[in-house]
């Protein structure tokens, strides 16, 4: 089961399975630039912060670095959450 990372809730873990290209989202540039900080297949990411009221910007830790996402580019990283008791 996959979902958008900008559905993981605060706090939640999963590991990444892809960047999708959405033009309707955002340009090409986006995908890319996100790929370039490290969101590749594989890598384990965890929503560290969600703004308050709207949950933009999201703060997620994937390997050693923190970054603040819009939420539309959260929309754009698919994710398989991680399931409860593998936390």
């Amino acid at each position: 089961m996959s979902i958008s990372l900008a559905d993981l809730p605060k706090g939640g873990t999963g590991i990444v399975l892809e960047v999708r290209e959405e033009p309707m989202l955002a340009p090409p540039e986006h995908t890319q630039r996100l790929k370039e900080l490290g969101f590749l297949p594989g890598e384990a990411i965890r929503v560290v912060a969600k703004g308050f009221p709207s949950g933009d910007p999201i703060a997620v830790r994937i390997g050693g670095a923190t970054f603040a996402l819009r939420r539309f580019e959260a929309q754009l990283v698919a994710v398989a959450p991680a399931r409860a008791n593998q936390t």
